[in-house]
């Protein structure tokens, strides 16, 4: 198959979605297909005279990982004075069968791009714009749970400029209301570091959510094919599952399949097909839970839409607990996806 691979963008999760890109495009070149990488924002940077010719030039590999960070966006967007998509990303991506979307947070997650690609005729893969839209914005994920009877951490939206900012009692969590990969993400044990965590989150976006602390177990599920995969628990070795211990290598312990009874498994496992109903997610996606200490409630976080694809990553690590290699299981994505065109 021809496939564009897209990465990149202008996300604070930038450096994830290229160290995604780059695994993907290689172990697809692996299984026999004709691939394409693209930053999202830059475009396709080499000389062609058509865009079919891409798909059979020669590609490089490259190697790339995920810095300790977040990425400087204002210093990338200086660098081109154009949209957030590249000026020859929409040519390459009609020349291929499917486009594989290897972005995270922001324009490859809220809906935006999916909606631009139906528009241009374009197949990708993964969820379609509504569910990518209703996924990205937790303010809506809320509103969905509750409608839908999945438990979810009470708490509260705050919004920048509104006055005196109300909380909702301390421990707490603040993060951006459409972030991702915890970036402007804090926990919060007083009202000066409250304020200092709204500062920080208001840097991302002007509308935030804050919601009460869960002391607990972390764990993820993915779902792909309406079939939930090995549940994973979350162990940071220091602190909480922030961006530096999502993305660099032994920073965090990672169990799978997580060592719980058969019976909270299961119930792990239900929630998250719940989730991806109530979010109206399609192929594929991620779960996040945490389970109370106090009284082994789980709550659900949220759902991505485009989990990682780093060598860090736990939907690939699930995926290797089934018996699954990560290039089959990138092939998996693209069979699926291409399903819903049929």
């Amino acid at each position: 198959m021809k496939i564009a691979v897209l990465c990149g963008g202008l996300s604070s999760e930038r450096d994830v979605s290229i160290t995604s890109g780059t695994g993907i495009a290689r172990a697809l070149r692996e299984k026999g297909h004709r691939v394409v990488l693209i930053d999202l924002f830059y475009g396709y940077k080499g000389e062609y005279a058509n865009p079919a010719e891409l798909f059979d030039a020669e590609q490089e590999d490259e190697n790339y990982s995920v810095a300790t960070e977040a990425p400087n966006l204002n210093k990338i967007r200086s660098e081109i004075d154009g949209s957030v998509i590249g000026k020859n990303v929409l040519d390459i991506c009609r020349e291929a069968d499917i486009c594989f979307l290897a972005l995270h947070g922001d324009e490859g997650e809220n809906g935006k791009l999916q909606a631009t690609l139906d528009v241009h005729g374009i197949k990708y893969t993964g969820s379609g714009y509504l569910g990518s839209a209703l996924a990205m914005n937790k303010e809506l994920s809320k509103i969905m749970f509750r409608a839908n009877g999945i438990p979810t951490p009470g708490g509260i939206i705050v919004e920048k400029g509104s006055g005196s900012y109300a909380d909702v009692g301390f421990p707490c969590v603040v993060k951006p209301c459409s972030g991702g990969s915890s970036v402007g993400t804090s926990v919060v044990n007083c009202r000066d570091e409250y304020d200092a965590a709204l500062e920080l989150a208001f840097r991302y976006e002007n509308r935030v959510v804050v919601e009460r602390y869960i002391r607990g177990r972390e764990f993820t599920v993915g779902v792909i094919n309406g079939e939930a995969m090995p549940v994973i628990e979350i162990i940071p070795k220091n602190g909480w599952y922030d961006y530096k211990n999502k993305y660099q290598a032994g920073f965090t312990e990672e169990i799978c399949p997580a060592e719980i009874s058969p019976e909270v498994t299961e119930k792990v496992q239900s929630l998250a097909k719940k989730v991806g109903r109530a979010l109206m997610i399609d192929v594929y996606y991620r779960a996040d839970f945490l389970m109370d200490d106090a009284d082994g409630e789980i709550y659900c976080l949220e759902a991505n839409t485009l989990p990682g694809m780093t060598p860090t990553s736990l939907v690939p690590r699930m995926a290797r607990a089934e018996g699954m290699d990560y290039g089959s299981f990138c092939e998996k994505i693209i069979k699926l996806s291409m399903e819903k065109y049929e």
